[in-house]
């Protein structure tokens, strides 16, 4: 997917207007919400041909190149700083900033200023337009931009001399890319990063696009010949450009803020939007390889949620075969995934997408908010399979986080680029440089062992990234190889008259020494910054491997890169990123989180995103095993999310808090992309409070669930495939009675870790676990005031030499059981006790 802009005609006059009257009505104000590049890190995307074709005068600036893979695997040629320099020519006010995306830009002879009033006075002082330029420091395609056009003193000078630019990190200001990603998206049916947007000094937006190229070619203009057009479209044609971006915002303020028609959604529309989503997914799978949807490919998560999700309600409903074939899709696609030069064999974890259909080439960097999420689902698909080539890959994800991406106070860092230098010292970096091999440096290195590592893992002496199918002759990756497995250990140990276990032991030492080799390499850069959400779905992944991967069998034999840690170690990291940011992103008085960290609390409040996955995460944290502070840490979070952006009257809720006059939109997010929405993981979040909680504070819940996910029943019925968690979390609002686990007994011994371990060794996403000490008075306290049939049932169960389970649904409770083998099996379905008295 080619790098391509989207801009406005020079000849606006009247047809800047109605681009925008017609652009807002054809795409029905929602539609676009669809779009997958919406919370993708994809490469900006083509612009949709209506524009030209309904306005001729426009097609002069609107570029529009042909398809091309390798074009977007071409490597920017940065030119990187020396950090020994004693002195920069240029430095601007980013230089005062903790955002690593905008310390990148600090030494550019743009002179930048951050997101603020600082900026947007000096335009009104000025009487000039805004240039908004917003990215991310692990952006390829923002490096390109950064090294072609405001690394350049004549671009930088027309930008000083007709504009006031300002430099958004979107992973620090999510709000504020929120805004202007949504009017290019909804004005030229696409996005992406680099995101450049022209802005009046009131910060309504006029044109925008993504990335430009610097100079005019193939008859499409560059950015500096953009420049001068919105230039001169400033000074003649103000009143037009001014009137067309606040009508924008208005409409989209209006169709992306509305309101539920009822307090829930229509009986058995729930239903209906899980099998219709199901049904869309599966017929976008791809048999061949794998994964919903055509290249380039991305580990969309959510999908896999949805598809599990559904069979298991298939298999409760006795629809064996169409569960089965669902597991069938989610089964392979995992493995494609897992085998695929996506995943990084060498270091663990996934890369962000794959550029073809076969999850071969992959773009190279590794996003924090991708790690947590895939560990999940091949921590779900173990507890389905029992199979370890799951639970491996969970780990593999898992111990790559341990071992590149923690700070030394437990906090978990964002994301690594995908672009390095070549060798020590070079003056250039190039994507995937760190990852990729020859032949001769995988010889070199592995000796007697390279026959069988290069037969494994399919590396050829061109290459294996060969993109001449992709009819381009361009191939920054010449021979080089990405690691692939074609055939797996039991096909090809025979092959090397060997026993598979050896042929392992093999293949995981080959791993270590490359691994090794590649360490002394330049490495790509980290990006430090700890966000609040993305610590959430880390915190919900390593708290649920702590007790699901208890179960993997004994005398299992792990190979590097995984570690084979005893599993109590991963909820230590969870634990220890959920106690950073309770200490250095909440406010104890307030209740309140800030977004992000690097060097201090960034200036930004936390957002939606923020509390529903940290709340996410926490209820992971206690019912896998953690304090029940974390429990009553997740209920005042909860209510702190409702005071500040949840629509009382019209349901939902809001991406932000609202508080700063600058942020033009307020969104009621509700599309599972790259991330899932904020208001799909409130909706679930609610559903297993309100099982844990009594009373009329669990009623309260279950009512603020139902009004938020009656706001998106459109959304539901038409476009499921867009919102398969939030298809998930309308059928569970409709589930009567959730199973309840309740565990009594002394925590932190033996048998209290085989019971939670026994507890949640099958996959069931309708299950609540809770557990209690009556030992511990806080604990009493606690369960007295928010559900005393729970304190109850702890005093009149606890013995202090065993732990005591109960499993409880439609207000009868299984007799009790104190053997981890009984609960599992009563779990899973294979037996039924009788109820207690």
């Amino acid at each position: 997917m080619a790098p391509t802009s989207a801009l406005f005609s020079s000849s606006l006059s009247h047809s800047s207007l109605l681009l925008h009257n017609s652009m807002l009505k054809r795409l029905s104000l929602r539609r676009f919400l669809s779009h997958p590049t919406k919370q993708l890190s994809s490469p900006p995307s083509p612009p949709p041909q209506s524009p030209a074709t309904h306005f001729p005068a426009l097609s002069s600036l609107i570029p529009r190149r042909p398809f091309s893979i390798s074009k977007l695997l071409a490597m920017a040629d940065h030119t990187s700083s020396n950090p020994a320099a004693p002195s920069h020519k240029h430095s601007n006010r980013l230089a005062a900033e903790h955002s690593p995306y905008l310390l990148q830009h600090a030494h550019n002879p743009v002179d930048w200023y951050p997101w603020g009033e600082e900026a947007f006075a000096e335009a009104r002082k000025r009487d000039v337009p805004i240039f908004l330029s917003i990215g991310y420091s692990t952006c390829h395609w923002c490096h390109v931009m950064e090294v072609e056009s405001f690394e350049d003193e004549g671009v930088a000078k027309l930008l000083n001399d007709w504009f006031v630019s300002i430099k958004v990190d979107r992973e620090e200001r999510p709000d504020v890319d929120k805004v202007y990603m949504t009017y290019v998206q909804a004005m030229y049916g696409g996005g992406g990063w680099p995101l450049s947007v022209f802005l009046s000094p009131d910060l309504k937006p006029l044109m925008g696009g993504t990335y430009f190229p610097p100079d005019d070619k193939f008859g499409r203009p560059g950015f500096k010949t953009i420049l001068r057009k919105v230039k001169d479209a400033w000074d003649s044609k103000r009143e037009v450009l001014v009137k067309s971006g606040a009508f924008a915002i208005e409409q989209l303020s209006e169709a992306l803020s509305s309101s539920a028609s009822s307090n829930k959604l229509p009986d058995g529309l729930p239903q209906i939007a899980l099998r219709l989503c199901a049904e869309q997914l599966s017929g976008s799978y791809d048999e061949k390889y794998g994964g919903f949807g055509s290249a380039p490919k991305f580990p969309r998560p959510v999908e896999v949620q949805l598809m599990l999700y559904c069979s298991k309600k298939l298999e409760e409903t006795g629809k064996l075969g169409e569960a089965n074939k669902n597991l069938k899709m989610v089964f392979f696609t995992l493995q494609c995934m897992a085998k695929g030069g996506v995943h990084d064999h060498i270091g663990g974890g996934f890369h962000r997408y794959s550029v073809d259909e076969c999850w071969h080439v992959p773009h190279f960097e590794k996003m924090l908010y991708d790690q947590g999420q895939i560990a999940n689902v091949y921590l779900d698909a173990f507890s389905i399979t029992k199979d370890v080539f799951y639970s491996c890959v969970a780990r593999d994800v898992l111990d790559y986080l341990r071992r590149e991406m923690i700070g030394p106070e437990g906090e978990i860092y964002s994301a690594e680029d995908a672009d390095s230098a070549e060798s020590e010292g070079a003056s250039r970096k190039k994507e995937g440089a760190f990852y990729v091999w020859t032949k001769k440096e995988v010889e070199d290195i592995l000796g007697e062992d390279a026959t069988l590592f290069k037969n494994h893992y399919y590396i050829k002496p061109s290459g294996n990234c060969d993109l001449s199918r992709m009819s381009d002759p361009h191939n920054e990756f010449k021979g080089t190889n990405v690691l692939i497995e074609r055939k797996s250990p039991s096909e090809l140990a025979p092959k090397f008259a060997m026993p598979v276990e050896k042929y392992l032991d093999i293949l995981g030492q080959s791993r270590k020494k490359l691994f090794e080799a590649r360490s002394t390499r330049p490495r790509p850069h980290l990006d430090d910054k700890v966000i609040v959400s993305w610590n959430g779905l880390a915190i919900s992944a390593f708290a649920r491997a702590s007790k699901i991967l208890k179960n993997e069998p004994d005398g299992i034999k792990f190979n590097f890169p995984v570690v084979g840690s005893d599993p109590k170690e991963y909820m230590q990291v969870a634990e220890r990123a959920a106690t950073f940011i309770r200490r250095k992103l909440y406010d104890e008085q307030t209740h309140r989180l800030q977004h992000s960290f690097r060097n201090g609390p960034s200036k930004a409040p936390g957002f939606l995103d923020d509390y529903a996955f940290l709340i996410s995460g926490l209820l992971d944290l206690y019912e896998f095993g953690g304090q029940t502070t974390w429990l009553i840490w997740a209920t005042e979070l909860q209510d702190t999310q409702d005071e500040l952006f949840l629509d009382r009257e019209g349901g939902g809720y809001f991406n932000t808090p609202g508080e700063d006059p600058n942020i033009l939109l307020r969104v009621k997010e509700d599309h599972d992309g790259a991330e899932p929405s904020g208001n799909s993981v409130s909706a679930i979040n609610l559903v297993r409070l309100a099982s844990m909680i009594a009373g009329n504070k669990s009623d309260h819940y279950r009512r603020d669930a139902d009004h938020v996910l009656a706001v998106f029943e459109t959304r539901l019925k038409d476009m499921a495939m867009a919102v398969p968690l939030m298809c998930c979390a309308a059928d569970r609002l409709t589930v009567a009675s959730r199973k309840q686990v309740v565990l009594v007994g002394r925590k932190h011994s033996v048998e209290f870790e085989n019971m939670l371990a026994a507890t949640h060794a099958s996959y069931d996403t309708n299950k609540t676990v809770i557990h209690i000490d009556p030992a511990n008075s806080e604990e009493m306290q606690f369960w007295e005031s928010n559900n005393s049939n729970i304190a109850l049932m702890a005093k009149d169960h606890f013995a202090a030499d065993k732990v005591v389970a109960l499993v409880c649904q439609n207000f009868t409770c299984s007799a009790p059981v104190t053997d981890p083998g009984s609960l599992e099996a009563l779990l899973s379905g294979r037996s039924s006790p009788s109820p207690s008295a």
